[in-house]
């Protein structure tokens, strides 16, 4: 019992000020920091959305190949999962899910036959769901 009453004795808490202390550094860390990792996270947003399009166009590139053509603006790129009955060669699905088919802000990607930028243009409107925009609210095209 001794021995129990000595360790009590010698144990401390954390004063107020230490933990005031404490708290205003990790909020000036947070106040620093925080600011960073948003707009990282909007930024891989983007790249996401890039990555997404070039898949989408490598499959768009195989459909053709099989096909041999695109397919039509009315098919859309639902074709690349599920066959249309307007193409016989159909040897798919060229993607494996249709979410492959939603931008990161879960918007259908935009497909135009033909396209403004190529023979066809796949791309997103950004988070803001309008043309135009600056950072996560750019539009991202496969041009």
């Amino acid at each position: 019992m001794r021995l129990i009453e000595r360790i009590r004795r010698g144990e401390r808490g954390f004063t107020l000020l230490e933990l005031l202390v404490v708290l205003a550094i990790m909020g000036m860390l947070a106040a620093i920091i925080a600011p960073q990792v948003i707009k990282y996270l909007g930024t891989s947003k983007v790249q996401t959305a890039k990555v997404q399009i070039a898949n989408v166009m490598s499959a768009l590139e195989l459909f053709r190949l099989d096909v041999g053509r695109y397919p039509t603006q009315q098919e859309g790129l639902e074709a690349l999962v599920v066959a249309p009955s307007t193409a016989p060669n159909w040897n798919g699905p060229y993607l494996k899910k249709d979410s492959a088919l939603k931008d990161p802000w879960g918007t259908a990607y935009i497909y135009q036959n033909p396209g403004q930028h190529g023979e066809v243009d796949v791309y997103t409107l950004g988070q803001d769901k309008a043309p135009g925009g600056t950072g996560e609210a750019q539009d991202v095209g496969s041009w």
